[in-house]
């Protein structure tokens, strides 16, 4: 499986600074994304070392350990990688005062031919399109999901509730954390989006999913997605992640057939 990565973050129209940060490794695969939180300048603090340590780290483990290492494997390469940040980020809150009470969410995911390993804590999300499906692939860890899944609220009211940023789990905030993985297969032609809620709480999954479905490219949907966000208010830091996973056979046969083999 082959993967093509795009990825975009703005401040929005109503922040001044962008507490996001996003990034990729296109050698082993890797895709994060964060969303901090906290006082002056802390949430873009903890975003930052949560990316920039996931990356180095994680992609370190990933480059040794090859393309094919197990499920099993990532899981614990991942849960590992994200424990020591949150105990990096935690104790950088706790030495000084300026960053105390900082955090962030986060989303990962290993592309791994036909596998994503797929990780996050607090709201931050990754959505999948396959074949005009577009479908939410993680769940949020926030006090609306709670009271959807204890039946208190219905997805309507969720959308319209003034609780929509209170998350109940988040990187840095304690000393241990915990990362929900999910093991998802990949299909050719699968688009997946990870994004902040600058994006999720600005434009609805039909909005999203439109413009994932039109004929542009993955750099142009990006800027549509955040454009689009920012059409509708732009209230918060918006980024995006777009991966596209299609057939590496196709590819391998069409570099076959310039070479004349």
């Amino acid at each position: 499986m082959n993967y093509e990565f795009c990825l975009r973050t703005d401040p929005g129209l109503a922040r001044e600074n962008n507490e996001d940060s996003v990034t990729f490794e296109e050698l082993t695969r890797l895709g994060v994304l964060a969303d901090g939180m906290g006082g002056y300048n802390a949430g873009e603090i903890a975003s930052g070392m949560a990316t920039t340590f996931i990356k180095s780290e994680l992609g370190r483990w990933l480059s040794q350990a090859g393309r094919h290492a197990n499920a099993r494997e990532v899981r614990r390469a991942m849960e590992i990688c994200v424990d020591n940040a949150n105990r990096s980020i935690f104790n950088a809150a706790n030495s000084n005062p300026q960053y105390s009470g900082m955090g962030t969410t986060l989303v990962l995911g290993v592309f791994q031919d036909e596998r994503l390993m797929l990780g996050h804590i607090g709201d931050s999300r990754c959505y999948r399109m396959r074949g005009g499906d577009f479908v939410q692939i993680t769940k949020d860890h926030s006090l609306l999901q709670e009271q959807m899944d204890a039946g208190l609220i219905t997805p309507e009211q969720a959308a319209t509730s003034t609780n929509k940023n209170l998350v109940t789990r988040a990187l840095g905030v304690e000393d241990a954390v915990l990362l929900e993985v999910n093991e998802h297969k990949v299909e050719p032609g699968d688009i997946y989006l990870m994004c902040s809620d600058g994006l999720s709480d600005m434009v609805d999954d039909g909005g999203i999913a439109r413009i994932l479905e039109t004929g542009a490219t993955l750099e142009e949907k990006v800027v549509q997605l955040i454009d689009a966000a920012n059409a509708n208010g732009g209230r918060d830091n918006i980024s995006v992640l777009l991966a596209l996973a299609s057939s590496g056979s196709t590819k391998r046969g069409l570099i076959s057939r310039l070479l004349g083999k």
